[in-house]
């Protein structure tokens, strides 16, 4: 009889692992995607993982996540166009948070929308991790939406030039507290651009300050146990706020707003400067003071990073973050990987470091043959096929021209005598 129970169970297990939706866990097992093909699920998860390693790297937190997110992906129907591309449902489960992210795939599908509602849930989990008996109905804490545009736009690689200049042209005398209290959803499109802006000027102002990242992220665990008082929460968590916050509001925005734009270097400064960075200088603590050791990045992956270690990568972490976004588009996802890299290093992790350090200076290597050859292209059609020059080769050939010009036949017996027989030569060849 019990033979006979235990099998009906192992039938009816097998019926349901049959029925269960095909689905695809993203690599930290954080996100769970069901719905749409494999290639689409893919592609989410590695939007969704990208969402949440830029978020980390700008707090410099590890991964410790709790709750998994359920990503759902469904086509859209011509029936039912009222449903949002984008929709997060939060609720309580008694053990916690459950949050759900259903994505509608259509024609016009908006990654930017799914990248700001990945980023929202992510915020969710950070916020509600630690309230594992959440009582059911609480009120939720949204994520602020400062806290979430600040973050989307200071992503690396991400163009702030529309944010500067929506900035410099509009009113800086808006205090903090009104622009905490504005919501991004009920504002046009010029709104948005200039609250995107204030955004960013609010979080580099509390990231700039002293362990401003690490108070920024214990401010975002604390949001559930906040106050109505959005400026008393953040002079809370951040001391330096305490001191006059309203002038230094408005100097870092003045400060943002003066940004002039800039422009994008070339792949040889590019390269040049890239170099720079990850060729670092580590000074011993206990032997060879005051004689700095240079080191790259394979080798501080062989072994624990010391205190001066951790805070050279930390600087070469930062410049290659203002690279990113001065650098030669075709190098920009190279010095975003090596920025990635330092970041592992400064966390501790240096597994499989020395291969992907490896891998990038090949990419780089054939990056700059590729653009040497089009660069020699560009010369020589320039120098010889265009019809209307630029000039840049004006000095090159009047000097080949001076020396053919300059280039007479010396009268001397042998010349003479040389001359007379290429001549004869000449004659016979064509005879």
């Amino acid at each position: 009889m019990r033979r006979a129970a235990t099998f009906i169970l192992l039938v009816f297990a097998c019926h349901q692992l049959r029925a269960l939706p095909e689905h695809s866990v993203s690599p930290s097992r954080q996100f769970v995607i069901y719905g749409a093909a494999a290639t689409l699920r893919g592609a989410i998860s590695e939007l969704a993982e990208q969402t949440k390693t830029n978020l980390l790297a700008l707090l410099r937190q590890r991964d410790g996540w709790k709750t998994a997110i359920v990503i759902n992906l469904q086509t859209q129907q011509a029936n039912l166009p009222e449903i949002p591309p984008a929709s997060l449902r939060v609720s309580q489960t008694g053990f916690g948070v459950k949050l759900q992210l259903d994505l509608t795939v259509g024609q016009n599908f908006d990654g930017s929308l799914v990248e700001r509602q990945l980023l929202r849930a992510i915020l969710f989990e950070m916020i509600y991790r630690d309230d594992s008996e959440l009582a059911p109905g609480a009120r939720l804490v949204e994520p602020p939406g400062w806290l979430l545009e600040g973050a989307l736009a200071l992503t690396p690689g991400r163009e702030r030039e529309a944010l500067v200049e929506a900035l410099s042209t509009a009113d800086k005398g808006k205090s903090l507290q009104e622009f905490l209290g504005q919501r991004f959803d009920l504002l046009d499109s010029a709104g948005r651009m200039l609250y995107r802006a204030y955004s960013v000027a609010l979080v580099q102002l509390l990231l700039d300050e002293g362990g401003g990242r690490g108070r920024l992220a214990r401010y975002i665990s604390n949001l559930s146990h906040g106050s109505n008082d959005r400026v008393a929460d953040l002079k809370a968590c951040f001391p330096q706020l305490r001191d006059d916050v309203e002038k230094k509001w408005r100097s870092r925005v003045a400060r943002l707003s003066e940004h002039q734009t800039y422009q994008l270097l070339s792949f040889a400064e590019s390269e040049q400067r890239l170099d720079e960075l990850i060729q670092i200088k580590i000074s011993d603590g206990s032997r060879n003071r005051g004689r700095p050791k240079p080191a790259n990045l394979s080798e501080l992956s062989r072994s624990k990073l010391s205190a001066e270690g951790k805070a050279a990568v930390n600087h070469m972490s930062q410049g290659l973050l203002l690279l990113v976004g001065t650098a030669h588009p075709v190098l920009r996802p190279v010095a975003r990987e090596y920025q990635q890299i330092a970041a592992l290093l400064i966390r501790g992790k240096r597994r499989g470091i020395a291969k992907r350090v490896s891998h990038l200076d090949g990419i780089r290597k054939e990056l700059a043959a590729r653009m040497g050859d089009i660069d020699d292209y560009m010369n020589w059609f320039e120098a010889t096929q265009m019809e209307n020059q630029s000039g840049a080769f004006s000095d090159y050939l009047k000097a080949a021209n001076q020396s053919q010009v300059s280039a007479q036949r010396r009268r001397d017996p042998l010349s003479v005598y040389l001359d007379a027989l290429e001549d004869q030569i000449e004659t016979s060849e064509l005879e």
